[in-house]
């Protein structure tokens, strides 16, 4: 599954920390930089998937997550 936007895309020092706990482009007090670390926590650890990003600035950004397939 893959998820992409149009907008101005990430330069590579930030795009290098957007999984990192508490990461935040929010001011202080704002936000808790937990989004994108429980995602790919939940999708990695728990799920055996991968979550990845990739972005051009100027053209925008696309996150994809590939989940295995089991049998149940």
């Amino acid at each position: 599954m893959r998820f992409q936007d149009n907008g101005r895309g990430m330069a590579a020092p930030l795009r290098s920390k957007i999984f990192e706990h508490l990461f935040t482009t929010k001011p202080v007090g704002k936000g808790t930089g937990l989004g994108l670390t429980l995602s790919r926590q939940i999708i990695e650890e728990r799920h055996g998937g991968r979550l990845t990003v990739e972005s051009i600035e100027g053209e925008g950004t696309t996150f994809s997550v590939a989940l295995p397939l089991t049998d149940s």
